[in-house]
């Protein structure tokens, strides 16, 4: 899910049956190597520490190895193909995913720490882990559109095609270094959507240093206790800040299609069973085409989760999104160099 995912419909007719095939062809082959033989010959024949050096460089930077960042995407999609529940609390949709990684040495630039262009292809990997996990039952349904019937035209008409998902643009702000070989998080969830993009937040976070109050499936790791809120006024009684722990923040758009038709984001949400029903025009009405612009008065954090509370937390990303999303109008500032340039550069 980086650039451009182009198809998704077939990942699971082509792309799984292959990497099986290969899995299995691989396992076959190795069942006639002599492993003993092998690594007695690595470990003692005439130039063993050169070839010990050169394996242990490459397991500290197997992440910027060739087809690594492929390796790293198709897991992505096959662990939660293989490990995501069936279902999912609607309250999910705006939880955290949580990815491990680490600073491999070929990702540090001359200012000996990890380089800023390195930060996107991790938020690649982050980023399929959460729309994976939250949206693989969508993504299935849509790409069935001819039975499900889920996405229509204006004028009613049934669309075709393959399902896709295609990233539109990513803002990143740093506000710490990450040394050589140091552990961090990767912290994503949904932010918000408008009638075309859905935006994702990514925080870059020391390891270790943040744990959720719980986990929606199994245990995946330490929690912490819930905050406790005061009786008189419902205000948290810890102000614990949390920001200090975070080393950068991403914002990504991506946009849904099938076959060359956008499908509303509050479509595919649904489809994923992550959004309560909305009365009025629903999800994609009033002007805005998101709903109507109801007031939602106080709502209670403790209070059962319903479309009130999912739009709050839209509208509050939303916020954030909107300033990102009016970027998109720098592209008009290109004028082909009509002062001149400063010239056309080798090495690029």
């Amino acid at each position: 899910m980086g650039g451009s995912t182009g198809t998704l419909s077939l990942f699971f007719p082509v792309f799984i049956p292959a990497g099986a095939a290969a899995v299995a062809y691989a396992g076959h082959r190795a069942m006639y190597v002599d492993w003993r033989m092998w690594a007695t010959h690595f470990l003692t024949a005439p130039g063993w520490k050169s070839r010990i050096l050169l394996l242990l460089f490459l397991i500290l930077n197997w992440k910027s190895l060739p087809l690594a960042w492929t390796v790293r995407i198709f897991h992505s999609f096959i662990y939660h193909v293989l490990r995501r529940p069936k279902t999912l609390p609607q309250r999910a949709l705006f939880h955290y995913s949580v990815t491990s990684s680490r600073t491999s040495l070929l990702e540090t630039d001359y200012n000996m720490h990890k380089s800023n262009s390195t930060y996107f292809a991790d938020l690649d990997v982050s980023r399929s882990h959460l729309v994976t996990h939250l949206l693989m039952p969508a993504m299935k349904r849509i790409g069935n559109n001819d039975k499900t019937k889920l996405v229509m035209d204006k004028d009613g008409n049934l669309i075709k095609g393959g399902f896709g998902i295609g990233l539109g643009a990513v803002f990143c702000s740093f506000r710490k270094e990450i040394a050589p070989l140091q552990g961090y998080e990767m912290w994503s969830r949904v932010l918000g959507w408008d009638r075309k993009w859905f935006y994702i937040i990514t925080h870059y976070v020391v390891k270790g240093k943040v744990r959720p109050t719980g986990w929606d499936d199994r245990k995946m790791g330490p929690t912490r206790a819930p905050r406790v809120v005061s009786a008189d006024n419902g205000e948290p009684v810890s102000n614990e800040d949390w920001s200090k722990y975070v080393i950068a923040t991403a914002i990504s758009k991506y946009v849904f299609k099938l076959g060359r038709f956008t499908v509303h984001p509050a479509i595919v949400i649904e489809a994923g069973g992550l959004l309560p029903e909305r009365p009025g025009e629903g999800w994609r009405g009033g002007e805005t085409g998101v709903g109507t612009p109801d007031d939602l008065g106080e709502i209670d954090p403790e209070a059962e989760w319903d479309w009130k509370s999912v739009e709050l937390e839209r509208r509050k990303g939303m916020q954030y999104a909107g300033h990102f999303a009016a970027l998109d109008g720098t592209n008009s500032l290109f004028d082909g160099g009509e002062d001149g340039a400063i010239g056309n550069f080798p090495l690029g």
